[in-house]
């Protein structure tokens, strides 16, 4: 029986807990935060929506973040009235959990977890296909949105990729389409601009948008996925540098990264790419 822990009773972790609850692809969630109270309260409000959703995934909540031990998936997120965990403070509760044998992979849910999934890797030896970042994943959703409207469409025709190191962000023009077309053929050079600069202004993501990309991503670590999902992944090698976040299509599958998608860029855009990748990285 699938069971995913969620660790953090804040806006971030609650949405995530609701939103793996709703999509019923998983068995049992578990929410945990030191204000127990709190994470029980709201495990319980998830759960009494589940028959309204038609839904019967189990949802508890705990105080003790231990019980995320033996979960398929542990999903960082934040602890309720302290934000996220992140800093020395994350990377505590990180070797805590490996010290007590947790084996699953680490989800970094929130936006400022950057640095702590690459302290993972590179202080506690966590194997970068074990570490998975998903703040930035809903910003690509965003951008199909915002080229939607250009074209009086939709964003289901839209497929383009948002990649580089959050909060470094970099779109594939060149290779990106709507309807089996280029975009670049559809839309003047100054509004891709504009909808670039717009994009700063997207980030962090807000707690539902990161709760929808973050299951699928989750569910796809459980049970594959033919698709391949944009999450923030550590790299160790490419381009020249070592433990450094990179946002790019990844298939998941077995509870881990089994490959890495370079996207299609244009000369431009790989030197942008490579810039926001080592941009103040040792040696880069």
């Amino acid at each position: 029986m699938s069971t995913i822990a969620v660790i953090g009773a804040g806006p971030i972790g609650a949405s995530i807990t609701q939103a793996l609850a709703r999509r019923a692809r998983v068995r049992r969630v578990c929410l945990i935060d030191a204000a127990a109270s709190v994470a029980a309260g709201k495990a319980l409000d998830i759960s009494q929506s589940g028959p309204v959703e038609r839904c019967d995934t189990h949802v508890s909540g705990e105080g003790d973040v231990l019980a995320a031990v033996g979960a398929d998936v542990i999903v960082l997120a934040d602890a309720h009235g302290e934000g996220e965990w992140e800093g020395d403070r994350g990377l505590a509760l990180v070797r805590r959990l490996i010290a007590a044998g947790a084996a699953g992979p680490y989800v970094f849910a929130g936006p400022k977890q950057t640095w702590l999934m690459e302290a993972a890797a590179r202080e506690l030896s966590v194997p970068g296909d074990r570490l998975i970042g998903t703040a930035a994943s809903a910003l690509g959703g965003a951008v199909r949105g915002l080229v939607a409207l250009e074209v009086n469409g939709t964003g289901a025709d839209v497929s383009l990729v948002v990649t580089g190191r959050p909060p470094a962000f970099v779109i594939a023009w060149s290779s990106a389409t709507i309807g089996g077309s280029l975009i670049t053929d559809q839309v003047g050079a100054h509004r891709l601009r504009a909808i670039t600069d717009q994009l700063k202004g997207l980030w962090p993501t807000g707690p539902y948008a990161i709760a929808a990309a973050t299951a699928p991503i989750v569910e796809g670590l459980l049970t594959g996925t033919r698709a391949h999902l944009v999450a923030a992944t550590v790299v160790d090698g490419e381009w020249g540098v070592r433990h450094r976040a990179a946002l790019l299509p990844l298939s998941l599958g077995n509870g881990r990264v089994m490959a890495r998608h370079t996207p299609s860029l244009s000369a431009q855009e790989r030197v942008e790419f490579e810039n926001a990748v080592t941009r103040d990285a040792p040696g880069g």
